[in-house]
């Protein structure tokens, strides 16, 4: 007996196809199971795939559960904008709907807005958790692995860890041309990942007089993903990280900012990045981006 699966392959954080972050999406994945799934997204090679699955009337819209080619992951923000795009396209959803998503970190909105013939993605993030900084013996690991030193970062901006439900490091460093010429070791910050329970490292440059404000790249090796191309689970929580360090001044209700990632590996994509001020401090955040879907088929199995 064959079992019939529509599959895209979906650029997300932009507006051309092949650029941004891809990421795959199967748009019904009841009768998948765990394995099958794993192995799906093994085959499209991605650094994530979007399983969605039915709601649950009264609790939720839709579940979707993210799977890089080893593992499973409890957030993903390009599959989260990728996966809402197809959703939104296969329904035909009108102007605004918000969507609440089931995934492993939680039941969150997600704001779809249409936009010519195709759509714009909020995604919320709610507040993030920041910790307390790497110690130094870490520090100097992940310096060694990327190939800096202490003194390219910058001082102001704390080597730590923040999440929105997948945790990333932070890692603020001096100059553009560096975060361009990074070549890390991969089996390093492997090793690293084991120690700080972390397997994320979202390596930026601050560029207060421009837009974008921000520049960025992010290494997983130990998920399976070497470098990110675009990634809104280390933007979102980097808008929190930025109020709460004083990078970003706290004025009103909301900041927000332009971030770009992936132009060292010429899959360069945006988001703009919004964070809610509670009494000057980082509340619920927000990411905004497009997606365009590249291509679809079907994938056939059999019991």
């Amino acid at each position: 007996m064959k079992r019939s699966y529509a599959v895209y392959q979906v650029d997300a954080f932009t507006k051309e196809k092949l650029a941004g972050n891809p990421a795959g999406v199967v748009l019904d994945a009841r009768g998948l199971s765990d394995e099958e799934m794993r192995r799906i997204a093994r085959e499209l090679n991605n650094s994530e795939t979007a399983f969605l699955l039915p709601g649950k009337p009264g609790e939720y819209d839709v579940q979707v559960r993210f799977f890089t080619p080893t593992q499973e992951v409890p957030l993903c923000g390009h599959g989260t904008v990728s996966a809402h795009v197809v959703r939104a396209k296969a329904l035909g959803l009108g102007d605004y709907t918000r969507v609440l998503q089931k995934s492993g970190a939680g039941v969150f909105p997600v704001d779809v807005v249409k936009q010519g013939d195709s759509y714009q993605i909020i995604m919320f993030q709610g507040k993030a958790d920041i910790q307390e900084s790497l110690a130094p013996e870490y520090q100097a690991r992940l310096c060694a692995a990327l190939g800096i030193s202490l003194e390219d970062l910058r001082p102001d901006c704390p080597v730590c860890v923040a999440s929105t439900g997948a945790g990333k490091v932070m890692v603020g460093i001096r100059s553009l041309e560096q975060l361009h010429g990074l070549h890390p070791d991969m089996d390093a910050l492997i090793s690293l990942s084991r120690d700080i329970h972390c397997n994320g490292y979202h390596v930026f440059t601050l560029h207060p007089e421009e837009t974008p404000l921000v520049h960025a790249r992010m290494f997983a090796p130990a998920n399976g993903n070497p470098e990110d191309p675009v990634t809104g689970t280390a933007n979102g929580p980097l808008g929190a990280y930025l109020v709460r360090f004083g990078l970003i001044p706290p004025e009103g209700e909301q900041v927000s900012f332009t971030v770009i990632q992936g132009e060292a590996i010429r899959r360069a994509g945006t988001m703009e990045v919004r964070v809610a001020l509670e009494d000057g401090a980082p509340g619920e955040i927000q990411i905004v981006g497009d997606a365009v879907i590249a291509f679809q088929t079907t994938l056939e199995l059999e019991d």
